[in-house]
């Protein structure tokens, strides 16, 4: 997943970060009597300048002689730069990657295997989804480094006004809340109780693991499709019961950026979106007015009192297995880790990714509503292969738009689906 981008929102605004440069030094000899250079790629968006700072500077100061040597990196043609410096000569010591990128570069040998060093950097506090997404062929390649999920950003005005006093604590509440905002706006033609568009295969994902199944499973070396089975049909089905019943206007064969779904509600006729926070962030920014009257809650399981599962989109970062300074680089991963830098990160709004504490996230309403969904978050099959899934034709978007445009029957689209994806997996 991209960087967070900045989580501004709704009734608590929550900071704006933006990457800064780290600090440098002309520091005399290090530890083993030589200078050296400990060259850090992060991600633009990731951690604000004040943390990086504090950072390095506490870095250098610990490790004489070394000079943190820290380049910002945008997203876009991320993937192929890192794969030409990592098979380089000289590539960067630390490296910050999406965490569906990790199962890739794990498998081309080309991070270092961290197994050994989980316990120093606070493994036993690492969310069990962002863990997974660091495991390849049972070991640790990194550390997670912050993530974020999708709430249910709503309208505390409109729900005001429905009559609504409490957020949704089970799905059959939510599909009532959806009715009584449809009643309540009868009258506006083009209002919308919940803006859900066709292929949010990311939302789609909490509905499916909410049931109990998944869209791939393992077996052995190799994963195949699991998206023909009750559990994620009855995800699908409620997908659709959610688009059915809000009577949304959202194009069914798009997802949330075809429009850009906060551009949508930021205009006003938008009960509520599913939503990560950059997206309510920039729904204020387009229409600030939406600032003192948006939340959010999690997004709810059919199980009342429980919130569903959700993806768990972020970064990690790791230690090339080509460093020649592995050791300081551990050292730097190991201070980043510590919950003095991740509540610095949780203040930005991010789930920190080695610190169950989530103190600071949830002091306001939509960090609170990230907090509590965040631990039984889960991330896609760990496999280099998933990208393909992601970056080609997507067999979750076309089953999606097949079956709420009633192309084909729940068994249809879901049985042509799971062909194409175990395909794309190898299985």
């Amino acid at each position: 997943m991209k960087g967070w981008r900045g989580l501004a929102a709704g009734a608590a605004a929550l900071a704006v970060a933006v990457a800064g440069c780290g600090t440098s030094s002309d520091k005399g000899s290090g530890d083993s009597g030589d200078a050296k250079t400990l060259t850090v790629w992060l991600m633009d968006g990731s951690a604000p300048s004040t943390l990086t700072e504090a950072l390095h500077k506490e870095f250098e100061a610990a490790h004489p002689g070394v000079t943190v040597k820290y380049d910002v990196q945008k997203w876009p043609g991320i993937q192929e730069k890192l794969t030409t410096a990592l098979s380089s000569n000289n590539p960067p010591d630390v490296i910050e990657l999406g965490n569906t990128q990790t199962a890739k570069f794990a498998a081309e040998e080309t991070l270092l295997d961290l197994s050994g060093d989980v316990s120093a950097l606070n493994g036993d506090q690492w969310l069990g989804g962002l863990k997974d997404s660091l495991t390849w062929d049972g070991k640790q390649y990194g550390m997670p480094f912050y993530a974020a999920n999708r709430t249910v950003v709503y309208r505390t005005d409109l729900f005001q006004a429905a009559g609504i006093q409490d957020t949704p604590k089970s799905r059959d509440e939510w599909i009532a809340a959806i009715e009584k905002l449809k009643t309540a706006n009868a009258a506006d033609p083009e209002f919308q109780s919940l803006y859900l568009p066709g292929q949010s295969w990311y939302a789609l994902l909490s509905f499916i693991w909410d049931e109990g199944g998944d869209v791939a499973k393992a077996q052995g070396s190799a994963w195949a499709g699991a998206l023909n089975t009750p559990e994620a049909k009855a995800g699908l089905d409620f997908y659709k019961k959610l688009v059915d019943t809000s009577a949304t206007k959202a194009p069914k064969d798009t997802d949330e950026a075809q429009p850009q779904q906060y551009e949508v509600f930021a205009k006003g006729k938008v009960g509520m979106m599913i939503a990560l926070p950059w997206e309510l962030g920039s729904a204020v920014k387009a229409d600030p007015t939406l600032k003192d009257k948006t939340a959010a809650f999690p997004i709810p399981s059919k199980t009342a009192g429980k919130t569903a599962p959700v993806f768990l989109g972020g970064s990690n970062v790791a230690v090339t297995a080509g460093s020649k300074n592995q050791d300081l680089a551990k050292d730097y991963l190991k201070l980043l880790s510590s919950k003095k830098y991740q509540d610095q990160l949780a203040e930005g709004g991010a789930v920190p990714g080695t610190s169950t504490d989530t103190t600071k996230l949830a002091s306001s309403p939509l960090g609170k509503a990230l907090a509590e969904s965040a631990p039984t978050g889960k991330v896609t099959p760990t496999t280099p292969s998933w990208a393909g899934v992601e970056a080609g034709q997507n067999p979750l978007k076309d089953m999606l738009t097949a079956y709420l445009t009633g192309a084909k029957s729940l068994d249809q689209a879901t049985s042509d689906a799971n062909a194409a994806l175990s395909k794309t997996l190898g299985g």
